[in-house]
């Protein structure tokens, strides 16, 4: 396990550098041209997102269960590199949509409900910040983040439910993707590279918080010692010295 997380950052750079040389050299779509190679990003990086708030989820479900704090650590590393990747997805969304639809953004109900995902783990992540109290801290935002992941399904499922300029579905749904094979190959090999930076940054941010938590452990020890030796009671039996 030591050794695969040692070697697990050169085995992102070179999957990412793989996914990339493949989506270069994919064959273009027919209607959208090179410009269609934005999907080796863009859906990877939408994949990642519903991947992320689905760990923060599980892990919140298990702070509920257990109270351990690995499992809070979890749940707020993979919040924030999940609001990364949705920020990711709706700035690449723009850039794929401008010649596509004319305009960077519009109304459309994927757009929204990503928006307002975006948003919504914004919230989480601020909860966090603002409650100072670790035990209260991983309590509110453990059923935060339970709650929040119902926005999930409904940003996948909002192209089906409502009309929408955003395509549907091509590769989770029912049925067989309604794709070619050769760009679905591509599009699998840059989902499993983000994958790997996904847990790249995931494990960074979880030992970073442990550190700043083992920090702040040490900081209180030091004020405790300190405010103890500042109210310190004077020793009124010790003698006093020649000259006193």
């Amino acid at each position: 396990m030591r050794s695969l997380s040692r070697h697990l950052t050169p085995v992102a750079v070179l999957a990412m550098a793989a996914g990339l040389a493949a989506a270069l050299t994919a064959p273009p779509d027919q209607l959208q041209g090179d410009l269609q190679r934005l999907m080796y990003v863009h859906v990877p990086a939408a994949w990642l997102a519903y991947l992320s708030f689905a760990i923060t989820f599980g892990a919140s479900v298990g702070w509920l269960w257990k109270r351990t704090a690995r499992l809070d650590r979890l749940a707020a590393a993979s919040a924030e590199v999940g609001v990364f990747f949705t920020g990711l997805t709706i700035v690449l969304g723009s850039v794929w949509g401008k010649p596509v639809w004319g305009v960077w953004w519009t109304w459309d109900p994927r757009l929204v409900t990503t928006a307002l995902m975006f948003f919504v783990y914004l919230g989480y992540l601020a909860l966090r910040r603002a409650t100072l109290d670790p035990t209260v801290r991983a309590r509110r935002a453990a059923v935060f983040g339970v709650l929040a992941f119902a926005q999930v399904p409904v940003v996948h499922m909002s192209v089906i439910w409502w009309r929408a300029l955003h395509q549907p579905p091509t590769v989770l749904k029912p049925g067989d993707p309604s794709i070619d094979h050769w760009m679905l190959a591509v599009l699998m090999l840059n989902v499993l590279a983000f994958t790997a930076v996904y847990a790249v940054l995931l494990r960074s941010r979880i030992r970073l918080a442990a550190d700043e938590e083992g920090l702040a452990a040490a900081q209180d020890a030091a004020t405790a010692d300190l405010a103890g030796a500042a109210v310190m009671a004077p020793d009124y039996g010790r003698k006093a010295g020649p000259g006193v």
